[in-house]
């Protein structure tokens, strides 16, 4: 039987791309006693079939910010955990078809490179010579991020796992979790501790189910 600790610090429930990246990223700030559970294998959610763009030409200063860090972290993710992300930065053009749009992805462009994404402003013709198949007829101009790309997400969230592995994250697959059981809350005000109870179902290869209560302080 799978032997889950009976505390901890941080218990994350579901192996995503999600899920393992908040693992990775409590790890590398210095979190212990994290657990992530999975009620199946890595990945088996929705994260195997998204598209897997990563762009960096967003409506928000934070998403700009978020988007910059992942294409960074995305590109040396594989190097660090030695597990293919399939992460390539091919670049990306979106085209303004009425000046309203034109003025739009201008305001964007200039955001994102206020925070040090690499971005230009380029005209019909430019958009033409980057990728000669479009038809640019009515394009007023475009926008080139070339370090925008694309990867695998199902193995970038295993890249992601492994990181989080590597600095102490528990990870428990087959591992479903049925139901939370709240004792006290900080939303209740004061200074009381957040603690919850778990009941977990593990799913042993033996096909066996036991329950066990799962104590996160």
């Amino acid at each position: 039987m799978t032997n889950i600790p009976g505390t901890a610090r941080v218990v994350i429930i579901g192996g995503g791309v999600i899920g393992c990246s908040v693992a990775y990223h409590l790890a590398q700030k210095g979190w212990k006693e994290i657990i992530l559970l999975e009620r199946k294998q890595l990945t088996s959610g929705t994260t195997w079939h998204a598209a897997g763009l990563i762009a960096q030409l967003r409506a928000t200063a934070n998403m700009t910010k978020l988007a910059k860090y992942s294409q960074e972290l995305y590109g040396n993710l594989e190097k660090e955990t030695g597990v293919a992300t399939g992460f390539k930065r091919c670049g990306s053009i979106t085209v303004a078809l009425t000046e309203e749009r034109k003025e739009e992805i201008f305001r964007q462009a200039a955001m994102a490179r206020a925070f040090g994404v690499d971005v230009e402003e380029i005209s019909p013709n430019e958009v033409k010579n980057k990728y000669e198949h479009l038809n640019i007829d009515g394009v007023k101009a475009g926008v080139w991020l070339p370090k925008d790309g694309q990867g695998d997400p199902g193995n970038i969230a295993l890249a992601l796992a492994k990181g989080a592995r590597n600095k102490g994250v528990d990870i428990f697959e087959n591992t479903s979790v049925t139901g939370l059981i709240t004792k006290r809350s900080l939303l209740n005000g004061g200074d009381d501790l957040f603690t919850s109870v778990a009941h977990i179902n593990l799913v042993p290869l033996a096909g066996r189910r036991p329950d066990n209560r799962f104590v996160v302080q």
